[in-house]
């Protein structure tokens, strides 16, 4: 089962990062000779990020996400000012303990789904205690 570790809050002065911005798409096949510089700066907040006030970074422990490409020790944006929807990547705590697993509304009740075979969905009995903490918008994969 994913956990998740520390939340981090992003201040809303600060920058997560500024990085160099190539003018034209790299060619994932064969390498093109027609660009080799860099042209300005990009601000990855605008990006990423469309709340800074109610966005978390948490990072990923496990591998019940690894079919929604999210793997162990990635790291995710999470939105708390989305609502949650059906099919939706979250952070959910249920009686307590944090998981990501992928929101299902079906006409029987909640599930939290894992996106791994290995892992049983979770079917949220009704007298549990369920809350969705935030909803994942992007997942910084590591290489």
């Amino acid at each position: 089962m994913g956990v998740i570790i520390g939340p981090r809050v992003i201040d809303a002065g600060t920058s997560l990062l500024s990085v160099l911005i190539s003018p034209v798409p790299v060619a994932a096949g064969y390498p093109s000779p027609a660009q080799d510089y860099f042209d300005g700066r990009i601000d990855l907040n605008e990006h990423l990020i469309k709340d800074i006030t109610s966005t978390y970074i948490v990072r990923v422990s496990g591998d019940s996400m690894e079919g929604a490409g999210i793997s162990d020790g990635d790291e995710l944006i999470v939105n708390r000012a989305l609502e949650p929807r059906d099919g939706c990547v979250v952070v959910a705590v249920l009686d307590g303990e944090l998981t990501v697993k992928r929101l299902r509304i079906t006409a029987a009740g909640v599930v939290l789904q894992a996106d791994n075979s290995r892992y049983p969905d979770i079917r949220v009995p009704a007298l549990s205690d369920l809350v969705v903490w935030g909803v994942a918008t992007r997942c910084l994969h590591h290489v």
